[in-house]
């Protein structure tokens, strides 16, 4: 048995890649609006700080001396059904920080100390639920001013989903969002990332599993069969590399630019880079299965296509140099493969409702905004900044924007195990908790005292255990047609 048959169990494997759950100048300061170190506010023994407001349960904290900064967080990406491997019951819990809902306190604690108010909901449904999780937002806000206490500033930040949540709240209400923090969010939209997963499906129906379905699913269960028969088929030929296959798992995912890296495997190794794709692609497969059903139903159709992909130009020649020495002249013959498949026509009604519910954002920056991104994320792709900068470019060019976009990158370091795997920079979302204080701090510090993150401020608040590569960017996004989808 080789070395690689050993590497890829399946269970394993698949179990850790669906944790589904990302210049220069100053700002002008408000001078009327600056901190206050002890604001007056209504406490939850008076006003309801656990409740739910149209379907979506809140959870609000307050510091005992609050310094008049609300933070309002979106949490991530919740399954709108129990989704495999393990099946686990949905979550409806509230979120008022990162980590809350789960019974990890630390980052609440740490910002309460710091005399922040947190205020956090769960949505009115589970899924990509995108218009749900703005409204949740709106409707706490609201709350909060009419019956807890005025913020003199609000600052809204949330993780992956949430994430594209915050930058749709910030891009709809300027009127009273201060500062902005998405991170690892899927900030490029709805349309193109679940374009992607569109095109990891099409690969390893094309290359892997002939009869496999890629739209239209008539149940949810239909779709969860599909998922777990394409993993199986996925793992079996990242084992076969005499015959093939391994070059195949690879070059699909060349075509999405998904990473050879992830939390668990250090894509040091060829070996470790097969793993790492693995779990890349059983991951983007949940998307395009049971998580695109919740989608062609919230939608009315499906919102995605890939008629007249250049699949072929999709992959660099460092990626077919790898692919070609595992199993010489194979990037010539997949690419033919693929461009004779028969492809997927969008259903433009549905891509239309997407675009307008699902998170489009322009790039229309108003306030303040940080963004983060681990480098290689096997979920939320890092390329998501890049898609954001060139609307933000183009929204600036434009004058459409009246402040500054500033976005980290969090690298992994060369090698490290895979048990714990990563302490950041790889993986979703995997960032350390000062990390994310750090955010928080820089951003508050920008709104409140017009102090601009540049580098030096930047590293001096992240600190050496973080991983913040001032210096790395992400490349482009993988189907260079998608930027004008929206």
């Amino acid at each position: 048995m080789s070395p690689l048959r050993r590497a890829v169990p399946l269970v394993a494997l698949v179990a850790t890649a669906l944790v589904l759950s990302a210049c220069g100048g100053s700002a002008e300061v408000d001078r009327a609006r600056q901190v206050t170190p002890d604001v007056p506010f209504t406490g939850c023994d008076v006003a309801a700080c656990s409740d739910t407001i149209d379907g979506a349960p809140y959870q609000i904290l307050l510091p005992e001396t609050w310094n008049g900064t609300l933070l309002i967080y979106s949490h991530g990406y919740r399954q709108a059904q129990p989704a495999p491997p393990a099946f686990t019951p949905v979550s409806t819990k509230p979120e008022p920080a990162p980590g809350w809902s789960g019974g990890d306190t630390a980052i609440a604690d740490a910002l309460l100390e710091q005399g922040y108010a947190l205020a956090g909901s769960a949505y009115a449904s589970n899924g990509w639920a995108v218009a749900d999780g703005v409204k949740a937002a709106e409707d706490l806000y609201a709350y909060f001013k009419d019956t807890i206490g005025n913020p003199y500033r609000t600052i809204v930040w949330g993780d992956s989903l949430g994430g594209l949540i915050t930058q749709t709240i910030a891009e709809k209400h300027p009127d009273w969002v201060d500062g902005v923090a998405p991170f690892c969010g899927a900030v490029a939209g709805v349309v193109p990332n679940i374009g992607l997963a569109l095109d990891v499906s099409y690969a390893v129906k094309t290359l892997l599993y002939p009869e496999m379905k890629l739209t239209g699913f008539a149940s949810y269960e239909e779709a969860v069969t599909t998922w777990t028969e394409a993993v199986k088929r996925l793992v079996a030929a990242a084992q076969d590399t005499a015959g093939g296959g391994t070059a195949k798992v690879l070059y699909i995912a060349a075509l999405v630019d998904w990473p050879t890296q992830t939390q668990r495997f250090d894509g040091a190794a060829i070996e470790s880079k097969v793993k790492a794709s693995v779990e890349a692609l059983a991951t983007g497969l949940g998307f395009a299965t049971f998580a695109r059903y919740d989608l062609e139903q919230r939608f009315g159709g499906n919102p995605s296509g890939n008629v007249g992909t250049d699949y072929a130009a999709r992959v660099s020649a460092e990626e077919a140099s790898l692919i070609d020495t595992i199993t010489p002249g194979s990037v010539a013959s997949l690419g033919a493969a693929l461009a004779a498949g028969e492809r997927v026509p969008a259903d433009e009604a549905a891509v239309a409702k997407a675009l307008a519910e699902g998170g489009d954002p322009q790039g229309t920056v108003q306030d303040p905004t940080i963004t983060i991104h681990t480098a290689t994320d096997p979920l939320v792709l890092s390329q998501n900044q890049t898609f954001l900068l060139d609307r933000y470019r183009a929204a600036q060019k434009a004058g459409k924007t009246k402040a500054e976009l500033v976005q980290l990158f969090t690298v992994a370091p060369a090698t490290y195990p895979e048990d714990p795997g990563a302490p950041y920079g790889a993986g979703h979302c995997n960032f350390t908790p000062e990390s994310r204080l750090a955010v928080i701090d820089l951003l508050v510090r920008w709104v409140q005292d017009g102090v601009y993150p540049g580098r030096t401020a930047i590293a001096d608040a992240m600190g050496t255990s973080s991983g913040y590569a001032p210096l790395w960017t992400p490349g482009p996004w993988p189907d260079p047609e998608a930027l004008t989808a929206g």
